[in-house]
């Protein structure tokens, strides 16, 4: 049986996609997590019964716990999305994104490279390491409210130059760096991908969504950084992590490939339409959006993110499924399920 290595497999993204290889593949995965705050193992309830599903708790910064793990379970593909990932974090605290997001990913680079220069020719033609990242390396683009023509607004592509404006996008850019450098200098088989923002069920509460609508339920301030005039393109995770497995599988090695959700969206236009929803599946006699409250904006905070991902859709022929209206709308639905249990 072919054997995947998920890192940060407890987390928002890593569960949808540990879910989505044990329900749509063949492959067994072995779920590679320190479980810290963002860790919760309930978002894979039931997969401790499966026999495909093994599960690690190790810190990926542990080169002897990486390396047994590697030799031990004999993965074709390391899929690597284990990071600290939240900006405020990052900027009241940023010696764990340090840690874990620039010296992690050293480790998982450099025990996959002993492992794999140890591997009989077959497997070490086979095997792959998927570096996962973010779109906020890129830092920022020019907003509407800026641009004579928003018609003609550039969209991060692949080549765009790295900028990044916080202590998290920093990390993940050093990280990035690192895994392009280890299949340039030493051959490593790598691939990368940088994704727009995700959302969907099972996100940590400090996030954006999740936290405006359990906010809302509770009837406590809605807080909007700012004007709230923020763009952000949306992904769907369960579009993310099919994009990921097909970049994993078949994607060009020492390519970069952005991925993408095509929604653009304010803030503020987000905070109101989760209003709007909970308006509707949720009624109370005032409405939502009286909760809305703006606030001083973070230090360094970027305007605009956009992903060009026309590169992986017309290499591996792949595009999201989900629009905003009706991933936004299966996402609150979910909550509102999961917190009346």
């Amino acid at each position: 049986m072919e054997t995947i290595i998920v890192t940060g497999g407890a987390g928002f993204i890593g569960s949808a996609l540990v879910r989505y290889i044990i329900n749509h593949t063949d492959f067994a995965v072995v779920n590679v997590d320190k479980l810290t705050y963002a860790g919760d193992e309930k978002t894979l309830a039931g997969m401790d019964s499966n026999p495909r599903y093994s599960f690690e708790q190790t810190d990926i910064c542990d080169s002897s716990e990486i390396q047994r793990i590697l030799s031990h379970y004999q993965p074709f593909l390391v899929m690597h999305l284990a990071a600290e990932s939240h900006v405020d974090r990052s900027i009241h605290g940023p010696d764990d994104f340090i840690k874990t997001n620039i010296l992690g990913t050293y480790t998982l680079l450099e025990e996959s490279r002993a492992y794999w220069s140890k591997l009989p020719s077959a497997a070490k033609q086979a095997f792959r390491f998927h570096h996962v990242s973010t779109d906020e390396v890129y830092g920022d683009l020019p907003h509407p409210k800026d641009a004579i023509d928003s018609a003609d607004l550039p969209k991060f592509k692949e080549t765009t130059p790295y900028a990044p404006s916080s202590p998290y996008s920093a990390s993940k850019a050093s990280s990035d760096h690192l895994a392009r450098a280890w299949y340039r200098t030493y051959g490593l088989p790598v691939v990368v991908t940088n994704c727009s923002n995700n959302y969907g069920p099972y996100q940590h509460q400090e996030k954006l969504i999740p936290l405006v609508i359990s906010r809302a339920l509770a009837h406590e301030p809605l807080p909007i950084y700012g004007q709230g005039n923020q763009i952000r393109d949306w992904l769907y995770v369960e579009d993310h992590v099919k994009a990921l497995v097909t970049v994993a599988t078949k994607g060009r090695l020492g390519e970069t490939y952005n991925i993408g959700g095509m929604n653009e969206k304010q803030n503020i236009d987000v905070v109101e339409t989760i209003c709007d929803l909970l308006d509707e599946l949720k009624p109370r006699i005032n409405k939502y959006a009286q909760l809305i409250q703006h606030v001083e904006d973070r230090p360094g905070h970027d305007m605009r993110y956009s992903i060009d991902f026309s590169k992986l859709q017309s290499e591996l022929g792949w595009a999201p499924k989900e629009t905003f209206e009706s991933g936004l709308r299966k996402t609150v639905q979910w909550y509102l399920n999961e917190w009346a249990k």
